[in-house]
């Protein structure tokens, strides 16, 4: 009799929840009152034959925030959901999202240092306004004079100072350059040094990380050597932060190269008091991980996917 009770409740869920049958439905099928079909709906999630989860994607994300900000020891973890895991969306809602963050902790008197790319862009694009006064806006690393791609490097220095109501400072010349003596002479400029130094001393820098290899938008501007490619390549580089080449571990993965690069040194991004790392993607896990891993952030706005995928990493590397 039991066994009978219970395959119809089975029955009676089954039609409701998988079938979509409404209860009027179900009641003329079985030939019952439908208030006959809603107790026994009742009875079934009683019971437990049916068991309701809710699946709430806002504290889903928070709770991967609080995992990820505990396994790399930062400040801050924001997670933004999105709908699907592609690039151009991706880039869109961690510009939203880091143009709100950043409009919450930016104060009169900050400098906030910032890098180039299509994310920040996003950033630059959706960042609102606010009433404050003495902030300076720095350029953080050098640019790109030959590439394929925009890296919106302007469009990013202006639209942060617009924002923020004060003067842009640019780093005019190249991230990389041919010979180090080439660095030391263009880092001799006072004015060079000027912009360098308030990058230097900023509290707030925002930067992404560039993808790895042949992806790499310093790499199709053709400021690499093909020594330079075989070197980053041999030594598993995962992505750069600033221009400037990590490995899985946040090491630097091309000394060399590195003595060519113009702007910021990783060890400053470590002194900052908000170092806000924005990036997403599944060709970028790695270099997150490293630039995590390295201590250059303390602050990290991602995605979901890309969160689960840290998530997902272990073994020796994690804090070691």
């Amino acid at each position: 009799m039991a066994d009978e009770r219970i395959s119809r409740l089975v029955e009676v869920a089954k039609m409701y929840y998988q079938l979509d049958y409404s209860q009027q439905e179900i009641a003329k099928k079985l030939g019952i009152s439908r208030p006959t079909v809603s107790r026994l709906l009742s009875q079934a999630v009683q019971e437990g034959v049916v068991t309701i989860k809710i699946c709430d994607p806002a504290e889903d994300v928070l709770e991967l925030a609080v995992k990820v900000k505990n396994k790399f020891l930062l400040k801050h973890c924001i997670v933004a959901p999105i709908p699907d895991y592609k690039d151009e969306l991706i880039k869109e809602k961690l510009g939203e999202v880091s143009a709100d963050y950043l409009e919450t902790i930016v104060k009169s008197g900050d400098t906030i240092g910032i890098t180039w790319g299509t994310t920040l862009y996003q950033l630059a694009k959706q960042i609102q306004p606010k009433n404050v006064r003495d902030v300076t806006v720095v350029q953080l690393n050098g640019g790109v004079s030959y590439s394929e791609s925009n890296t919106y490097a302007s469009e990013i220095i202006n639209g942060l100072a617009n924002a923020f109501n004060t003067t842009p400072h640019f780093l005019q010349v190249p991230a990389v350059v041919d010979h180090i003596v080439v660095k030391q002479a263009i880092i001799a400029d006072r004015h060079i040094k000027k912009i360098l130094e308030l990058g230097k001393q900023a509290n707030i820098a925002i930067f992404t990380v560039g993808d790895p290899g042949e992806q790499s938008t310093l790499m199709h501007a053709g400021y690499f050597l093909d020594s330079d490619i075989e070197i980053l390549r041999k030594n598993k580089t995962v992505g750069d932060i600033c221009s400037r080449f990590i490995d899985i571990d946040g090491h630097i993965s091309h000394g060399a190269l590195n003595d060519r690069t113009i702007g910021i040194e990783l060890s400053h991004l470590s002194e900052k008091e908000y170092g806000i790392l924005v990036a997403g993607g599944n060709t970028k896990v790695d270099g997150i991980f490293g630039a995590l891993q390295g201590h250059h952030a303390n602050v990290l706005i991602t995605d979901q996917y890309t969160a689960k995928a840290l998530l997902d990493i272990g073994g020796d590397h994690i804090n070691g």
